[in-house]
Order: structure tokens, then C-alpha cells, then sequence
């Protein structure tokens, strides 16, 4: 199937047009029957002469209901514009016009109603007015059809030009993610509640779970023009019975969306593509993208760069075409590009002139420039803002000229990972300038340095490709490098002091009074003990200092007793005391080296 809205001023014959074609009344409502007037979207399908389905979307022409008609407009690929020849063009076909270039439409056909109330060559006057209005826009006529909807003049012909239309419209992207704009809502009985919109990529399926808001639906029943499918392409007329949910809870604007497929954002930078420099906006806007409408304030970088705060979130992509609409001024003030979604506060002077020469040289949605602008970026931010990636993407982190790389679902920009490499060698030279520093902790290094957790395995080990001599790793939750653990500093002395009373005597390890005389404190051993230089055994009140080769000696001594032993036979044949022998022979058991059995205790052998 394909779609096409309609376009034109108010009484041009929109409608009529529409139920020439297809037999279908696309005014819905009852005031529009009563008044003659178009003023909801109103919706027709049409069995084209190849055999193709067209639907098509009515829109209200009257300048009051300019945001119906921009809802019904935004998220067709195509467009039939309507111009009457008795009337001629008017404001409507201008602002029509307008948005149709805003949103950068290229396929659509020029479609001249109620010749039959106007001379040939007034036909002609018209039809050469609008192309020449045509030609300053996006818009590219497939062909232009004369008509007289109560004569049935040239009905015939618009359904061959529709034919055409549809030949020419580029294919249809059946694997992008949902992202369909709900342009009606309402209840069925049996049913529950239907929603109904224009397919414009992806793919629909019974039973898909999509996003609506905060919210999760199925996907109950899927129909086209009537009939029903388990799955539906684009492009579509669609209405979609969603599972769980109330009328209430998709209004107009709503998108139902594949999960996680999109980024629902406040701020967004744009480009401008067509109608006026950013400069003319009003502070205050209204901006529209597929059926919703949100107001939004602007910060002009240049002529045609900008920041728009929207006053509620949007689930946007990069590379989407908005229409930003000037309330005040009475007008569409141009359609834009989204080039970047959340960016960086600009808060220096002269950040906006900046932020501007920045997009003027980004490309649409290309991943590199976004990346390095923030550093790092999740997979999932990639896939929700319809980032590009390129066509290949280092596995690892990058080195410098490298560009992009990934790692542990992140993809990391080259001059970040340079940055936190010199951080991270910086930070732990300076950490083991500190002689009894067992390493910079892992934790320390995140915060500090803002490091994703995950990183930090990957960052520290490249470390040794950009320098080598840091000899840096990951030990015991702490980063350690080359010069850490090099040297006691000026506790080396006292250290030795120890080491040679516990040669002397193994198992005599001194009383905390020895080593506060020593001037060895608790930060002193601990450093000591993480080296290996001593080993230090868990008591009360106090730690038990002994030799790192002292259990192995206290096991050569106990293998030679009795089997089992009891603690006092142990102390015994060790030459210590109860404060000693009991840590030691704990120490033993939680080695395997020993095994208690009651008040005893055996040598595993």
C-alpha cells in the first residue's frame, strides 16, 4: 500500500476530490456534513488501475485547523495538492505549500478542480501559477491533472497519474524500528481500543509488544482499509487494537514505538532546510513531527542553527524533519533536520556562534562527531538516537587515528580514550609517589575521572600499548603500577628491624608495644603485608606479626609430633605462646594444611 495526503485551501474541493476517486466520504463527523467544511482528517482507500492500494488522508484547509492539517500531512510520504480553478491560489496553498516543503515531500501531483466552472485559459493561468510556486520547493510534480469532480472530468486520469506517483515513490523500509504517530483513537466494542495511523517504516505483527508512553501494549488485531492481517508493511493505513489500554491513553501525537527504538528528548539542535533564518523566529514556537505538537522556545545559532527546548519530550532520531510553525507571526517558519538530541549546556560566551561552526560540518546522523563531542556513548543511545554506524567498528578500545572503538557495549571516541589514558598513568605515578601506597583504588579512578566501571579493565591494560614503562594492572581492586611497592621508604629501616628479631625467632612475634617502638603503625604493616614482606594474622587485641615463610616452618615442626596434636603440644613444640599458636594454627586449618578434629588437630598430608 501506499499513502498520500491531500493539500490546498479551504473549498477547493479536497473532499469532493476524494469521493470522486474512491466512492468513500472522507468527512467523518457530523458538523463537517452539516457545515460543508473539513475540519478533522478524514481518511479513503483506492484500488489504483494496476491493481496497487492507495489510502489517502484528507486534511481540513481552513487556516484554523492548521494543526489537523499538519498532523495529517507529517507523516505521509506523498501529497496531492489542490488548487481550484475558479479561486485560484490562495493563503491556504501557500501555508500548505509551506509545510509540504518542510517537511521536504518530493513525490505528488498537482491536481487543478472545478474546471468546469472556469474558462480554458483561467485553467491555464492557475495551473502555471502554481508550478511556478511549486518550483522554489522541495516538491517535485509527477504530474499535473485538470478536474471536475461533478462531471467526472479527468477522475479517470488522476487514478493513472496516482499509478505513476506510486511507480515512482522510492521502496518502502520494512526493517527500521515502529514509530507510528496515532492520528485517532477510539473503542470498539469487543475489541477495546483502536488506534489508527500512517505505517511509515518497519513492520507491525500480531502480538508485538510496543511502547505507548510509559506504557506497554500487544498488539491484538491489525487492519488495513477493513481487512484484517497478521502483519502489516508499510507504507500503511493502519488501525492497530492495542491491549490494556484506554482511549484516553493515546491521544493524537501519541507514537507507539518498537521498545527502546527511540530517544525521548527535551533539547535538540537543528539545521534549517527551508523558509526563514533562525534570526526572524519568535522566542516561542510550536513544533510538529508526525501527528504531534509541542511548543518549544529557541536559541538562534546562526542563520540556519539552532537549540529548541520543547516544553514536553518527543521521542525523536536523528536525521527526523520537524516543522516549526511561528504562532505569532501567522506562518511556518521552516522545516528543520535534527542533528543532535540532549547536547552539552552551552554556558561560555560565545558557545553558540561555536556550537553552530560544530553542525555546520556534521553530517546527518553520523556517529563520530556525536561521539566525540561526548566522549563515550551506550549501545543502546546509539540505537535509540538512529545514530550510523560505520561500516567498521574497532572491537577495543582506540588508539590515537583510530577513531571510534568498542568495548563492553560501549562505543568510545579516540581522544577520550587518549585523555583517560594519561589521566589514569598521571594519576597513579603520583599515587606511588607515596612509598607505602598499595595502588590507586578502581573506584577512585571512576569517580576521579568519570571512568564507565566497565572500562577500566580494558583502559588500564591499553595503558601498556601507549606506555609501556607504567607497567600498570589491575590487583585486588586497586591499580597498581611499576613504581608502586618498589621501596619502603623511610620505614624500610624499621621493617628490616623486624624481619631480622623474626629470623631470630620465628614464632616470637612481638607485642604491639615492640612495634609502636619500632614505629611501625597499622599503615606500615598493612603496606608490608600486601607485599609479602610480612604476614599478618587476624587476633585479638591484636594482629599477630609473623614471617610470609613462618607457616610452612611451623608445619615442619608439627608434622614431627604425635597425630593429633592438641594446642598445647603445638605451642610446645613451636616454642610460643597461647597468642601466637592459636592464630597460627587457624591460619593452618583455613590453608588445608592442618585439620581440627575436637580438641585436636591433625598434618594433612
Amino acid at each position: 500500500m501506499r499513502v498520500v495526503a491531500t493539500a490546498g485551501h479551504v473549498d477547493h474541493g479536497k473532499s469532493t476530490l476524494v469521493r470522486a476517486l474512491t466512492g468513500t466520504d472522507p468527512d467523518r463527523l457530523e458538523e463537517e456534513k452539516k457545515r460543508g467544511l473539513t475540519i478533522d482528517l478524514g481518511f479513503a482507500g483506492l484500488d489504483l488501475p494496476s491493481g496497487e492500494k492507495l489510502a489517502f488522508v484528507d486534511v481540513p484547509g481552513h487556516r484554523r485547523f492548521i494543526g489537523n492539517m499538519l498532523a495529517g500531512l507529517g507523516p505521509a510520504p506523498a501529497v496531492m495538492l489542490v488548487v481550484a480553478a475558479d479561486q485560484g491560489w490562495q493563503a491556504q496553498s501557500r501555508e500548505h505549500l509551506d509545510a509540504i516543503d518542510a517537511l521536504g515531500l518530493r513525490h505528488g501531483l498537482l491536481v487543478i478542480t472545478r474546471c468546469g466552472l472556469a474558462t480554458p485559459e483561467r485553467v491555464a493561468e492557475v495551473r502555471e501559477t502554481a508550478l511556478g510556486h511549486i518550483a522554489a520547493t522541495s516538491l517535485e510534480v509527477v504530474d499535473v491533472v485538470e478536474t471536475d469532480a461533478v462531471s467526472g472530468r479527468g477522475i479517470d486520469e488522476l487514478r493513472c497519474a496516482l499509478d505513476d506517483l506510486v511507480a515512482q515513490m522510492p521502496p518502502v523500509d520494512t526493517v527500521s524500528p515502529v514509530r507510528l504517530w496515532v492520528d485517532r483513537s477510539f473503542s470498539v466494542k469487543g475489541t477495546g481500543t483502536v488506534v489508527t495511523g500512517t505505517l511509515a517504516a518497519g513492520t507491525l505483527r500480531l502480538g508485538d509488544e510496543l511502547e505507548v508512553g510509559d506504557e506497554r501494549a500487544a498488539v491484538r488485531s491489525l487492519q488495513v482499509l477493513g481487512q484484517r492481517h497478521d502483519e502489516v508493511s508499510p507504507v500503511s493505513r493502519v488501525a492497530v487494537a492495542l491491549r490494556g489500554l484506554h482511549t484516553d491513553d493515546v491521544p493524537r501525537g501519541t507514537p507507539l514505538l518498537t521498545p527502546g527504538s527511540a530517544s525521548w528528548v527535551n533539547v535538540l539542535d537543528v539545521r534549517s532546510e527551508s523558509g526563514h533564518e533562525w534570526q526572524d523566529a519568535s522566542a516561542e514556537v510550536s513544533v510538529h513531527i508526525g501527528t504531534a505538537s509541542v511548543e518549544a522556545r529557541v536559541r538562534p545559532f546562526d542563520e540556519r542553527h539552532a537549540r529548541l527546548t520543547l516544553s514536553d519530550p518527543l521521542p525523536l532520531r536523528l536525521g527526523d524533519r520537524i516543522i516549526v510553525r511561528d504562532a505569532s507571526a501567522g506562518r511556518i517558519h521552516c522545516g528543520a533536520t535534527v542533528l543532535d538530541l540532549d547536547p552539552a549546556a552551552l554556558t561560555r560566551r560565545g558557545a553558540g556562534r561555536e556550537r553552530a561552526r560544530v553542525l555546520a560540518g556534521h553530517a546527518v546522523a553520523q556517529l563520530e562527531p556525536l561521539v566525540a563531542e561526548r566522549g563515550w556513548v551506550r549501545d543502546e543511545w546509539v540505537t535509540a538516537v538512529g545514530a550510523r554506524r560505520p561500516e567498521v567498528l574497532r572491537e577495543g578500545l582506540p588508539l590515537p587515528g583510530e577513531g571510534l572503538g568498542r568495548v563492553e557495549g560501549l562505543v568510545v571516541h579516540e581522544k577520550q580514550a587518549t585523555a583517560w589514558r594519561a589521566a589514569i598513568i598521571e594519576a597513579v605515578t603520583a599515587d606511588a609517589a607515596d612509598p607505602l601506597s598499595p595502588g590507586l583504588p578502581s573506584g577512585a579512578i571512576e569517580t576521579r575521572l568519570g571512568v564507565p566501571r566497565r572500562l577500566l579493565p580494558a583502559l588500564v591494560e591499553s595503558c601498556g600499548v601507549a606506555n609501556p614503562d607504567a607497567g600498570l594492572v589491575i590487583r585486588d581492586g586497586r591499580v597498581v603500577g611499576s613504581r608502586h611497592g618498589s621501596s619502603f621508604g623511610a620505614d624500610e629501616a624499621a621493617l628490616e628491624q623486624l624481619r631480622e628479631r623474626l629470623r631470630a625467632n620465628p614464632f616470637d612475634a612481638p607485642e604491639a608495644d615492640d612495634l609502636v617502638a619500632l614505629g611501625l603503625g597499622n599503615r606500615q604493616l598493612a603496606a608490608a603485608a600486601q607485599r609479602g614482606a610480612i604476614l599478618r594474622l587476624k587476633a585479638e587485641p591484636a594482629d599477630i606479626v609473623l614471617l610470609p615463610d613462618t607457616p610452612a616452618r611451623a608445619m615442619r615442626e608439627l608434622a614431627r609430633l604425635p597425630q593429633p596434636f592438641t594446642t598445647s603440644e603445638a605451642r610446645q613444640a613451636l616454642g610460643t605462646t597461647r597468642r601466637v599458636v592459636i592464630p597460627l594454627l587457624e591460619h593452618l586449618d583455613a590453608r588445608g594444611w592442618t585439620r581440627r578434629d575436637g580438641n585436636a588437630r591433625v598434618v594433612v598430608r
